[in-house]
């Protein structure tokens, strides 16, 4: 078993291969998106470790956009940390840039969460109070049906982690608005 790293070492990681803000907010983000999903769902005690998870999921993405979850893999196993850091963070590539399908409910949460933390951020800021905490499920539908709002968010991949998960695409969008309503005054959500 290898090492897991503390919050602090994790993010000095983290920061080591991306410097640009966007990124390091996004990494902040989907980190506390994980740990209200692990209270959520059952696993208080894995709190720290599925938020780890997050904040690591994109530590490639920046410097190798091309080899996306695949460099991370190597970058972490050359610094020693424990493989299911390693499986899980490169599982939220499935079907995209790797075959490691996601295994664990904490995988398939951040595969499912990853896209939707971004295109629910961008139908909050085009919202008057440019907040979460007012947010309906309904809006996020809305834009989610318009494919030319947020892009770059892939409706697909949304769509697929809610299966994999067995939630309907309404209840992950509730969880998902919940869990940045509690993250959005210390992220910087908005």
């Amino acid at each position: 078993m290898g090492k897991i790293p503390t919050r602090e070492e994790a993010w000095e990681l983290l920061c080591e291969y991306n410097q640009e803000e966007f990124h390091q907010k996004h990494a902040r983000i989907v980190e506390g998106t994980m740990r209200y999903f692990a209270r959520e769902l059952g696993y208080p005690e894995e709190e720290e470790f599925w938020g780890l998870v997050g904040l690591l999921h994109d530590l490639d993405f920046e410097q190798y956009p091309e080899e996306h979850c695949i460099k991370s893999q190597e970058i972490m196993r050359n610094r020693g940390l424990d493989e299911r850091i390693i499986h899980a963070t490169a599982s939220h590539g499935y079907g995209i840039t790797v075959d490691i399908r996601p295994e664990h409910e904490m995988e398939k949460v951040l595969y499912a969460v990853d896209e939707l933390t971004g295109l629910i951020g961008a139908v909050a800021i085009m919202r008057p109070s440019k907040s979460t905490m007012d947010l309906e499920v309904s809006s996020v539908k809305k834009k989610f049906k318009n494919q030319k709002f947020a892009a770059g968010c892939s409706r697909e991949v949304i769509e697929n982690g809610a299966r994999m998960l067995g939630w309907e695409l309404e209840d992950l969008i509730q969880k998902t608005i919940y869990a940045l309503r509690e993250v959005e005054q210390s992220t910087g959500l908005v």
